[in-house]
């Protein structure tokens, strides 16, 4: 059975959060692989009527920091309290990780004091509208005159369901391929990102002869709250993936999706030119342990602040069938809480509005490697005090949107990444931890998604 749905598939009675679901070894226990019944295709959802509605006087904003943002972020909440008078932000950091954030804010739901705006990751938004907990959007644009057709739609689309806005991007991004450019000159190679993962296993022996004293050629990203996101390139270049594109079918056990994962087991076990960092490998790159690595765009100030080389940054390298598009968007948006008063959703969507500006949007891009998010925002000064950012930017036009297994699937993320370490990190058997991991996603389909599609 082909288990790609219509556009229109109603999936708003998801469970919220794994923590409320089965167990990681009783979802696993599920047999069978997943399979859909006859959505029922519900309306488009309900907007709310603002109408002679003035926004409070005072508002929270909850944010995890992202990208170490919060001086910039308070930068640009001091410049909207001088631009007016009516409306004051109080920013409250609210965990240091997008899922501190995120079970922070799902403990004010059942109970307690709401923001009046939150960050939400990739990850995490998608099932805050399955539980009803934030508002749609696009009244509240039509309510402040905010033509959203300038902020980058690849952005923008990943917070929009059945024609409705749930989010508005802010802190986005997308890996980058990360090199030392003094280790790919002593190995004589030309100064670009490889190609395909083919090449850089080519390159790999000469980077380590020619640099004595490195770890690694190459270090994969720390795989908690990497795996899943990142290894979605290794996998989509094989022809592969954690799941068919637009789809709910689970394809990580699939001979392409293993053979992705075996080449990056093999390049630590066999060819021994990688290894896997313990916490940050974009730190490991900037003390020149290793020569290269993939990160998020976000890392990319914080790259340049502290190594002493050039720093390359390029294009995610291609696998042996597909070599474009490869790349995943990520990141955070900031969306409204649904049971908060109407005013402090209008005045929550002004400063959104601000926050977001093409001016603003460049300022946080500049202070953290984010990516602007608006179109109108021009990028020649960013680009001249960082020359890389460009890279990210004009990988936009080659991303891909995520495989639903990572995104809508409650606590898959950590489950890939338990997998991945199992592999990564102990030389498991990569097709029997991807046949376990594909159960084990089944199951979480079976108990927590099946039954809330009609």
């Amino acid at each position: 059975m082909s288990l790609s749905q219509p556009a229109d598939l109603s999936r708003r009675r998801f469970l919220g959060l794994a923590a409320g679901g089965l167990t990681a070894a009783a979802l696993a226990a599920c047999s069978g692989g997943p399979s859909t019944e006859a959505a029922d295709p519900s309306a488009k959802p309900e907007q709310n009527d603002y109408t002679g509605v003035k926004p409070a006087g005072s508002i929270t904003f909850w944010s995890s920091n992202p990208g170490s943002s919060q001086a910039v972020t308070q930068e640009i909440i001091d410049a909207f309290h001088q631009s007016q008078s009516d409306i004051k932000v109080q920013l409250v950091s609210a965990g240091s990780t997008y899922e501190d954030i995120a079970q922070k804010f799902q403990a004010a739901q059942a109970g307690g004091t709401l923001p009046d705006l939150v960050v939400l990751s990739d990850v995490w938004w998608f099932r805050y509208y399955m539980q009803d907990s934030i508002v749609p959007l696009d009244s509240l644009f039509k309510a402040l005159n905010w033509d959203t057709s300038d902020f980058r739609e690849q952005l923008l689309s990943d917070y929009k369901y059945k024609d409705t806005t749930w989010a508005v991007p802010w802190a986005r991004s997308t890996p980058l391929f990360y090199w030392n450019k003094a280790h790919w000159q002593a190995a004589g190679l030309p100064d670009r990102a490889p190609k395909t993962w083919d090449e850089l296993a080519e390159w790999a022996p000469k980077l380590k002869s020619s640099n004595a004293g490195i770890q690694n050629s190459f270090q994969l990203p720390a795989l908690a709250g990497y795996a899943g996101w990142s290894f979605q390139n290794n996998l989509w270049g094989a022809g592969g993936g954690w799941s068919a594109k637009d789809s709910f079918d689970v394809t990580c056990d699939k001979p392409e999706s293993v053979s992705a994962l075996q080449a990056l087991a093999d390049a630590v076990y066999k060819g021994k030119w990688s290894g896997v960092a313990g916490k940050d490998s974009t730190q490991d790159l900037s003390a020149g342990a290793v020569s290269a690595t993939v990160g998020s765009t976000g890392s990319l100030v914080g790259i340049l602040k502290v190594a002493k080389f050039d720093v390359g940054a390029g294009f995610l390298p291609g696998g042996p069938k597909s070599t474009s598009p490869v790349c995943p968007t990520g990141g955070a948006g900031v969306g409204i809480p649904k049971k908060i008063k109407p005013e402090n959703q209008v005045a929550a969507a002004t400063f959104i509005k601000f926050l977001t500006s093409p001016e603003n949007t460049l300022k946080f891009a500049a202070a953290t490697g984010y990516m602007p998010v608006r179109k109108s925002a021009d990028p020649s000064t960013l680009i001249a005090k960082a020359p890389q950012a460009k890279v990210a930017i004009d990988q936009l036009a080659v991303t891909r949107n995520q495989d639903w297994a990572r995104v809508f699937l409650p606590g898959a993320d950590q489950e890939m990444a338990n997998a991945c370490a199992e592999i990564l990190t102990k030389n498991g058997d990569v097709q029997a931890q991807m046949t376990k991991l594909k159960s084990t996603l089944e199951g979480i389909y079976n108990t927590q998604v099946k039954p809330n599609l009609k």
